[in-house]
């Protein structure tokens, strides 16, 4: 008999959510507003501070979705995108029928390189395409490169779409991420650090842009006494029943953060003496990551055995670890797309393993990872 499974990233209740929802059913709000979508996102506001108006919406995709047609991105536009990302990041471009343009990384973040980024943006404009938009992901909740993106955007006056679906409650310099871009964008998937089952957010320090994202979020019906509807919308808005879930995630959502770090102390310890192993850590005290995922990379020459090894073994344990994301560049549906870069997202792919990362692991969860992982020599 097989032990119990240990998930990569499960979701974790708080004990909160179901008075909200109870409050939902008795009060017969289970529409896509609602009093739990106001104080869902009245509670987002707040937490992010500098002054983020949120539009809650039923999927972090759906608020790049939206962003992308609030920036004017169309059929036959450009829009640079990291590589090394999950899909949800780079499809919405396809959705607009527009050409994404892909970026490696850099090797400290693992995110967007500004180097590859401005010779990506001076090679579009050179050949007459100036890039409409610049989608940058915190992947696996680590800050990119804030001050040196957001220097090359301004340069050459490109809006940058911030992807934080993984990123809720990570900062830099201080300041909450998703509140840096043009437009910021969220997510509250089962396996993020809070959830609403499904769910997502526009963030934007313009009330104006909000306002327009649940325009559209809302089939873009027009103020008229029938239903009359001069923009193509979208059914987009986040239910209340699930922003009840979100109210109730959030007054735990600082308790999650520091669980999920704790998570990755603990994968420090395990690798402290690990040659060829490293455990994905910030490069500097200005970046603070949720540490969303516990992720490394692994050496195999220096190592002894390499990433799918461990992946196997933990497996065979039942516990699910999952290789990092393949660049979207190397993706079949995107075998065609432009792409500027090295090799830094791909080496990472071949390296790459996340491991279980959930803040409700418990101590004998831990033991049981431990085990295997000091077996994996």
């Amino acid at each position: 008999m097989k032990p119990e499974k240990i998930w990569l990233s499960s979701p974790h209740m708080g004990g909160k959510e179901f008075e909200y929802v109870q409050e939902a059913f008795a009060s017969n709000w289970v529409a896509p507003l609602g009093p739990n979508v106001n104080g869902f996102e009245a509670s987002l506001e707040a937490y992010l501070g500098q002054g983020s108006h949120i539009a809650a919406l039923s999927s972090g995709t759906a608020a790049i979705h939206l962003a992308l047609i609030l920036l004017g991105v169309e059929r036959g536009d450009e829009v640079l995108c990291q590589s090394l990302t999950f899909s949800a990041s780079a499809n919405p471009i396809v959705y607009q029928g527009a050409t994404p343009v892909f970026i490696d990384s850099e090797p400290d973040t693992w995110n967007i390189c500004p180097s590859h980024l401005e010779t990506a943006i001076k090679d579009r404009i050179a050949k007459g395409k100036k890039p409409k938009a610049i989608i940058a992901v915190h992947l696996y909740g680590m800050p990119f490169k804030v001050n040196e993106v957001m220097a090359v955007a301004e340069r050459y006056e490109i809006p940058v779409i911030e992807d934080s679906a993984e990123a809720l409650g990570s900062s830099y310099n201080g300041q909450k991420c998703g509140t840096f871009g043009a437009i910021g964008i969220l997510s509250f998937n089962g396996n993020k650090i809070i959830t609403t089952s499904g769910g997502g957010a526009l963030v934007s320090k313009n009330e104006k842009i909000k306002e327009k994202a649940i325009f559209l979020a809302t089939q873009a019906r027009d103020e008229a006494p029938h239903y009359q509807h001069s923009e193509i919308g979208y059914n987009y808005r986040l239910s209340n029943i699930s922003a009840g879930i979100g109210r109730g995630q959030m007054e735990v959502l600082d308790e999650h953060v520091q669980l999920r770090r704790k998570m990755h102390d603990f994968y420090k310890l395990v690798f402290e003496d690990r040659e060829g192993i490293s455990v994905f850590s910030e490069p500097s005290d200005m970046l603070f990551s949720n540490h969303w995922l516990s992720c490394i990379t692994v050496d195999a020459t220096r190592a002894g055995i390499s990433s799918e090894a461990i992946r196997e073994a933990l497996a065979q344990d039942n516990i699910e670890s999952r290789t990092l994301w393949k660049p979207m560049h190397l993706q079949p549906v995107y075998w065609d797309a432009p792409y500027y870069g090295a090799k830094i997202s791909e080496t990472l792919f071949q390296q790459g393993l996340c491991l279980p990362s959930g803040s409700n692991l418990t101590d004998t969860d831990r033991e049981r990872i431990c085990a295997v992982l000091e077996k994996c020599k």
